[in-house]
């Protein structure tokens, strides 16, 4: 039977958009028709606005380049599913920004998609669940991420401020290898020139990097690959002593300080916030506390050794606890 002409171009733009090269024998193959067909639906394409290369002789072929603008994406179910899926979850990212632009993609997606693929795409939501996540300490700067993983592409080394946790400010000079993901954080991996070794930065503590013009030949990532490397220097992380504070303010008031504190939100509604807040030791928990207190008054909950250790500094400084 003769395949409709706009589904046969159809069928082509979406061979086309893997992006791979395809020999005109075999796109006429793909589609049950001649080359000489193919040629005439690549033209269509092309008036259509789709930027289509094509190379001649015995082993000729086509290949869909990047344009100017965006053309119309034509995806299979499967691509369709997913795309849609992908948005859903990206527009909990923690990414700044993202979330808006993700939800008006789907948005869109998910009106133009038949009943038979809304359904399996309303099963997966229905089905799989995330964690709330109460604030955005941990949002990445997309500007940055892009700086970042741009210098990456490029084996170019890049200048940024970092601050660590415990708030200690630096400037840094690396040849950023990789950028890695874990649960909602970003990480960078780097050889930092300064220091002569690997290090791994948390994005949302990097401040302002910028590309500076000098370029590094790569070296091997300690453990194989950067997610490999990530990996184990999380798991070496000495053991966190915690502890759980009731701050007398709101999540907007602490957002500046609480930044640099590894902490997880329990309670952020009102005028006053339950925090847990995690480091080395109860000496660097100490004056954390005291770090926030400088913003708002803070009632340590637990442990009871903080607490002491809190009264104790207070005491000590001249100024005993109400």
């Amino acid at each position: 039977m003769r395949k409709d002409p706009t589904g046969r171009a159809l069928q082509l733009l979406s061979l086309l958009q893997t992006h791979r090269f395809w020999r005109g024998a075999e796109l006429a193959d793909r589609l049950e028709t001649t080359e000489r067909t193919v040629r005439r639906d690549v033209d269509r394409l092309r008036e259509l606005g789709y930027p289509v290369d094509a190379t001649s002789g015995k082993f000729g072929g086509y290949r869909l380049a990047s344009g100017a603008h965006l053309p119309p994406l034509v995806l299979d179910d499967d691509e369709a599913v997913a795309v849609a899926v992908g948005l859903r979850y990206a527009a909990g990212a923690a990414i700044d920004g993202i979330e808006e632009t993700s939800l008006r993609a789907l948005t869109k997606i998910e009106a133009l998609l038949p009943h038979r693929l809304r359904r399996r795409v309303s099963a997966l939501h229905s089905s799989v669940t995330s964690a709330p996540v109460l604030t955005d300490d941990h949002v990445v700067d997309p500007e940055a991420l892009s700086v970042l993983a741009a210098a990456c592409r490029d084996r170019e080394d890049v200048r940024f401020g970092y601050q660590s946790s415990e708030g200690e400010a630096s400037r840094r000079r690396v040849a950023p290898h990789q950028l890695v993901t874990a649960g909602r954080r970003w990480y960078l991996v780097a050889w930092d020139h300064d220091r002569a070794n690997w290090r791994m930065f948390r994005l949302d503590r990097l401040q302002d990097p910028r590309a500076v013009g000098s370029h590094f030949t790569p070296r091997d990532i300690p453990g194989g690959n950067a997610a490999a490397f990530v990996a184990s220097a999380l798991g070496s992380t000495p053991p966190h002593v915690e502890a759980t504070l009731a701050i007398d303010a709101t999540a907007a008031e602490l957002k500046g300080v609480l930044r640099w504190i590894d902490h997880t939100p329990v309670q952020t509604e009102g005028d006053r916030c339950v925090v847990q807040i995690r480091s080395e030791d109860l000496g660097r928990l100490t004056m954390t506390v005291a770090r926030l207190a400088l913003t708002a008054p803070v009632e340590v909950i637990e442990p009871a050794e903080l607490a002491g250790a809190v009264r104790s500094l207070a005491v000590n400084l001249g100024h005993p606890p109400r």
